[in-house]
């Protein structure tokens, strides 16, 4: 009998221990090479286990357990083949129908009923989420090999607040509970900002900006930009601009601590928070300062997507030297954002709501956004700080002069 072991591989440098979330097969089910057999969470993803060979597995950890890397969690039983796939034959073509119709039989057809879904369609813990809450597996956006779809997948749809088609007042009234074990990424992400909040002096300082000339700069040219570009033109690459020339003006707050020493970078990679299935992540836009508004746009573009896949590396979520996070699109008004360490400042970007304002003595209505800098004030001063804020702010309401060096927004966009 030839036995292979199956052992957790490493998701990245300085992670020792994952989690296994759940098991795809049943210890003694026979499984196919490549197969996927397990979702394995760390602290920086979660990531799919793989059968090595063919065979007749069996388990050696539970569903929830803590297992370090390294660790042999099954075995597979090589002697003991997989079945082949049967070849389904071709289906033969339809006969012509007759020139007469024929007369309608006493009794109607029965529907043919819809062929149910693949059973590697949706995994058994998103199955039985999905029965509980009553959805659909149609209703639900697979983000898994083969589209299939991930526990993720549905607490995304259940969050996005289009859950099942139930009455308004029938969700509680059970008294019941239920209790859920954190899984190795959130309770990572709570340890980091519960160690943010205590080892740094963290404050927030606030502005609001009229959106005004942003917006129409990009009404006036967003469909040349995505002609030339394939890309739509969005504020994020504005507000990225605006941030990497306020970095150069105020380099301590894209610097770092490192002991008793700051660490002082000529280059900022700017981290980019985008929500995925698993939760919000921060992919690093390396080299920014030196990005058009279009690369910047396709840079975040492919991230994103990477990150909705469940496809980010290790190495595009670490090094970043700022972060710029967007609440707004999730209707938030304003908030204090915490500073994603070891970096010293984050930027935080709020919905953009029409508000009365004073312009020359009088009162117009503008597009406006409040803006958030949270920043670590044992390396950034309260005035550079502020003068930070006010320069991003600068720099928004005249795009033209400010974030696109002085030159017309239509030559700067279309890249002439």
């Amino acid at each position: 009998m030839a036995n292979i072991d199956v052992k957790v591989p490493s998701p990245g440098e300085s992670i020792s221990e994952v989690r296994i979330a759940q098991w795809l097969v049943a210890d003694g089910d026979v499984v196919r090479k490549d197969q996927v057999i397990a979702e394995i969470d760390s602290d920086k993803a979660t990531l799919e286990l793989s059968a090595e060979d063919g065979g007749k597995i069996s388990l050696l950890a539970k569903a929830d357990e803590t297992v370090n890397v390294g660790d042999v969690v099954a075995k597979i039983d090589t002697s003991v083949k997989p079945p082949k796939e049967e070849k389904k034959p071709a289906p033969k073509p339809a006969a012509p129908a007759p020139a007469v119709a024929a007369p309608a039989p006493k009794e109607a057809a029965k529907p043919t009923p819809a062929p149910a879904a693949a059973a590697a369609h949706a995994t058994p813990v998103a199955k039985a989420v999905m029965a509980d809450k009553g959805i659909n597996e149609s209703q639900v956006k697979g983000t898994g090999p083969g589209g299939r779809i991930m526990r993720g997948d549905v607490e995304a749809y259940i969050a996005g607040g289009v859950a099942a088609p139930v009455m308004m007042n029938s969700w509680g009234g059970t008294r019941n509970s239920t209790t859920t074990k954190m899984s190795t990424l959130r309770k990572k992400v709570a340890e980091r900002l519960v160690s943010v909040k205590n080892e740094t002096a963290m404050l927030t300082t606030f502005n609001e900006v009229d959106m005004s000339a942003v917006m129409a700069v990009r009404n006036k040219y967003k469909d040349k930009f995505k002609e030339k570009y394939g890309v739509s033109l969005g504020f994020m690459s504005f507000f990225t601009k605006a941030v990497t020339e306020a970095l150069r003006l105020f380099p301590n707050v894209n610097a770092q601590l490192d002991g008793e020493n700051i660490v002082a970078f000529d280059y900022a990679d700017i981290g980019i928070a985008v929500s995925s299935p698993k939760g919000l992540m921060v992919p690093v836009v390396r080299n920014a300062e030196q990005m058009s508004l279009a690369e910047i746009e396709l840079a975040i573009k492919e991230l994103a997507i990477k990150a909705r896949d469940g496809k980010l590396s290790l190495a595009e979520m670490t090094g970043g030297t700022f972060t710029i996070t967007n609440g707004g699109v999730f209707g938030s008004m304003l908030s204090t954002p915490i500073i994603n360490p070891p970096q010293s400042a984050i930027l935080g970007m709020h919905n953009i709501v029409e508000r009365p304002v004073a312009v020359n003595g009088q009162v117009v209505v503008r597009p406006v956004m409040y803006v958030a800098l949270s920043y670590d004030h044992r390396i950034v001063d309260g005035k550079e700080s502020v003068s930070f804020l006010y320069k991003v702010k600068e720099m928004l309401e005249d795009p033209a002069k400010l974030v696109l060096g002085g030159k017309d927004p239509g030559e700067v966009l279309a890249g002439l």
